[in-house]
């Protein structure tokens, strides 16, 4: 009975070593896991026909990366993500018909090198060409009795835009202001002024965008990424200030001139014959504008191009397009 008792003992404090062992020991625990990770996932080892076919082919599918550049002629150019097989999700959609099938491959996006950020402060005039997406960029430094039409015409497609905002006009009209951010668009500098800035000392170029970043964040609580120079006049010490407040200067590929108040029909065809992938649309709030934006918007995705931010189409991610894992 004793020695009956003595071998159950000396079993139950071998047990409980070998925990222990398992537990503070790094290599024995790590040991532990890959072994019950190999016994959990047999289907995905080389014995696997199936999981063999994904990591064999998947070179056929993945895309590289692009890096950001700049331009001879369009200047900061975006990059792009790159795309990279995901085997175990991709074969966990596979599984249950066991054969291999390319519309159902999990992506990775995998980041460039070089971003935006990484090149010498550029003007940007237009996305990455293989990114099927557009911008709308609405600068605003009047027009107030036109924005409820735009904003609501926006809505009504459930498109996001990029207000470019006057920062004297935010002073003076808090509530639109604050309407546009509620909407959920995005906020960009438009100086404080409106003043040339190709013609202002480096100090007051830095005075009106500071200014102006400072009466959009007490009013809005927001710190814009992104200053449209009035007029589109700069010189190259208005990049370089306005990238030291860490601010991208964005002009414009494609622009509707609704300041000269043309027929809203032609304006709006105009814009979408010569957008392409990544063209960043110019617009203000005026009575062409308002009434040729419907048809605008509608003509624009006809033509394959999805709508957004300028931040989300000068963006390194790639978009998924109508049918299911087919990447831009």
């Amino acid at each position: 009975m004793i020695k009956k008792f003595l071998i159950q003992w000396s079993t139950f404090l071998f047990i409980l070593l070998l925990t222990f062992i398992s537990t503070h020991n790094p290599i024995t625990s790590n040991y532990i896991e890959m072994l019950k990770h190999e016994a959990s996932v047999p289907a995905m080892t080389s014995k696997n026909p199936l999981y063999e076919e994904i990591v064999n082919r998947k070179a056929e599918f993945e895309v590289a990366p692009i890096d950001a550049r700049v331009d001879k002629v369009w200047k900061g150019i975006p990059g792009l993500n790159g795309l990279s097989v995901n085997e175990a999700a991709s074969y966990d959609k596979m599984r249950k018909e066991g054969v291999f099938q390319k519309n159902k491959l999990v992506y990775d996006q995998t980041s460039p090198e070089v971003t935006l950020d990484d090149l010498p402060p550029s003007p940007i005039f237009r996305g990455n060409s293989e990114k099927p997406m557009v911008a709308l960029m609405i600068n605003v430094a009047w027009g107030n009795e036109f924005l409820p039409g735009m904003l609501k015409t926006l809505k009504e497609h459930d498109v996001k835009s990029t207000f470019f905002l006057d920062g004297s006009w935010v002073k003076n009209n808090p509530k639109l202001a604050k309407m546009i951010v509620e909407e959920g668009h995005e906020i960009g500098n438009h100086a404080y002024s409106h003043p040339d800035m190709k013609q202002l000392s480096n100090d007051r170029i830095r005075e009106e965008l500071v200014k102006t970043n400072d009466i959009i964040s007490a009013t809005l609580g927001l710190n814009p990424h992104w200053f449209a120079p009035p007029s589109g006049s700069f010189r190259q010490d208005v990049v370089d200030i306005a990238s030291e407040l860490s601010m991208h200067t964005v002009m414009w590929t494609v622009d509707t001139i609704d300041w000269q108040n043309p027929a809203p029909d032609q304006m709006a065809r105009k814009i979408i014959d010569k957008s392409e992938p990544g063209s960043l649309v110019l617009m203000h709030p005026t009575s062409s504008a308002v009434q040729g934006l419907e048809d605008m918007i509608e003509g624009l995705k006809e033509k394959g191009l999805q709508l957004g931010t300028v931040s989300k189409t000068l963006s390194e991610e790639r978009i998924i397009g109508k049918q299911q894992q087919t990447w831009y």
